[in-house]
């Protein structure tokens, strides 16, 4: 269940990459503010991945 709260922790971030540069960041004409956040997000996301993924196991199928 630990690993679900997670999970949704990253579904979370790529809605808030969704929504954020089309609402908060809809006045800022410079292209950098939303590649910014989309940036920050997609390492978040990679760092959630990589925390998500640490205890799985290879399993040899011989």
């Amino acid at each position: 269940m630990k690993r679900s709260k997670w999970i949704w922790t990253v579904w979370t971030v790529v809605l808030l990459s969704c929504l954020v540069p089309y609402t908060l960041l809809t006045n800022i004409a410079a292209w950098y503010g939303s590649f910014l956040f989309w940036t920050c997000a997609g390492l978040v996301v990679i760092a959630l991945n990589v925390f998500i993924t640490k205890d799985f196991e290879e399993h040899d199928h011989d």
